[in-house]
């Protein structure tokens, strides 16, 4: 049986709907031997998923999702075997979930002025002690009875140029790419399909390690041309469902998409951690 590594997911400590537990029973299930939990701007369920993993047939790889952009355009690096109690990594985190917080202020008072009253204690009841983020606005919108579906919310008021969106404060690129290396990972383009390529090339001429080749929403000619980008540039790849497990659906394809035990080892040559 295919040996599966996923390595982009989410738990309740982001925007995902089950806990690290959770998540890695049903990993198992899914016969995935190597899972990474990137949480956005989050490192609280890498430790509850080791320890829970220790007596389990799967390996367990820290990372994070981190947000920058290029142009006035939102990116997001996944960010690899990190040390995720690095004082550096945790005061960047604290300092930018209080921008989060700020900002869900500000949308959510550009909401009531457009007429849908929701309050910023119904956003934590849904994001609980995740970093707010849009989805969990969504939701709370949609608990409200205003709109009929989460996505009414982004198509009508909080996409990137909704009449309520506030624009996140990120971390220049390159500050971002070094404070992933500092703390001992290696950093990848997340879903670059979502991009444009010159976005991707900027990216790898700032540093970037490698390319996320394979994606849930990643189409077979989109895998095999960023197989060809990694190869060009003598990168590294990943790959992952980018997993949240909000319904059925979600749940349905899980396993489906996945990379090769080899990228990880292959990542940890880079590292050092294995021999050469």
């Amino acid at each position: 049986m295919e040996i599966k590594t996923d390595l982009h997911t989410h738990t309740i400590f982001s925007d995902g709907a089950l806990t690290p537990q959770e998540l890695i029973d049903l990993a198992i299930k899914k016969n995935i031997k190597i899972l990474s939990i990137t949480d956005h701007d989050s490192v609280k369920g890498i430790e509850e998923a080791i320890n829970y993993a220790k007596d389990l047939d799967i390996e367990i790889i820290p990372g994070i999702e981190l947000s920058t952009d290029i142009n006035g355009t939102e990116v997001h690096i996944l960010a690899y075997f990190i040390d995720y109690k690095h004082p550096a990594l945790l005061d960047y985190i604290k300092s930018f979930r209080k921008e989060r917080l700020e900002r869900a202020e500000k949308i959510i008072s550009n909401l009531n002025n457009l007429g849908l009253k929701i309050t910023l204690n119904d956003v934590k009841k849904i994001s609980k002690n995740a970093p707010i983020c849009r989805p969990h606005i969504a939701k709370a919108l949609y608990n409200s009875g205003q709109i009929k579906n989460t996505k009414e919310a982004f198509i009508k008021y909080i996409s990137d140029y909704g009449p309520a969106i506030v624009k996140k404060h990120h971390i220049p690129t390159k500050d971002l790419l070094q404070l992933i290396s500092r703390v001992g990972g290696l950093s990848f383009i997340a879903h670059p399909g979502f991009m444009k390529e010159e976005i991707i090339k900027k990216l790898i001429s700032l540093g970037i390690d490698g390319i996320e080749v394979v994606h849930s929403t990643h189409k077979p000619f989109q895998v095999k041309h960023y197989k060809g980008i990694v190869n060009e540039y003598f990168l590294l790849e990943s790959g992952g469902s980018d997993f949240h497990g909000g319904d059925r659906n979600d749940v349905d394809n899980f396993g489906k998409f996945f990379t090769a035990p080899s990228v990880v080892h292959a990542m940890k040559k880079r590292l050092s951690i294995v021999p050469l």
